[in-house]
């Protein structure tokens, strides 16, 4: 599969990640950690999106962080309003298949805005390349 194809395959992921956190936020009998999960899904592709887009490598990880580093590494940063999304990545693994006490509460309105401001940065990269504006791929 061509690069800009994986790049656009993920953003679709990512927003049915998304769609299904749109679906259930206010369900009371879904758990914070799950709706907590799928943000941090989101997020995560919307990151691999922009990557793959620019031809970027990265490591296979569901590390938040570690996927900021390399866009900053590699000359595309987040935005400064984006900067708290890798506050998902316990998400990913700790809150999904370890016990927690006490349980996790999340601001679920302000779990989906940041996905929603993700996704918007990642369209405007990805789209960004079709038309050549975005930034050259380069390799960490």
């Amino acid at each position: 599969m061509r690069q800009r194809e994986q790049a656009l395959v993920l953003m679709d992921k990512a927003r049915q990640d998304e769609g299904l956190v749109r679906e259930v936020l206010h369900a009371e009998h879904i758990a914070d950690e799950l709706i907590g999960f799928h943000c941090q899904q989101a997020i995560e592709k919307l990151l691999k999106a922009a990557l793959t887009a620019w031809g970027v490598r990265y490591r296979r990880t569901h590390d938040l962080r570690e996927l900021m580093d390399v866009l900053t590494d590699t000359g595309h940063p987040l935005p400064d309003s984006l900067e708290s999304a890798d506050a998902f990545t316990p998400y990913a693994i700790v809150h999904r298949y370890e016990a927690i006490a006490p349980p996790v509460t999340l601001d679920r309105a302000g779990a989906l805005d940041m996905v929603r401001r993700v996704r918007e940065w990642a369209e405007t990269q990805v789209h960004g390349q079709d038309t050549g504006q975005g930034a050259p791929a380069q390799s960490p």
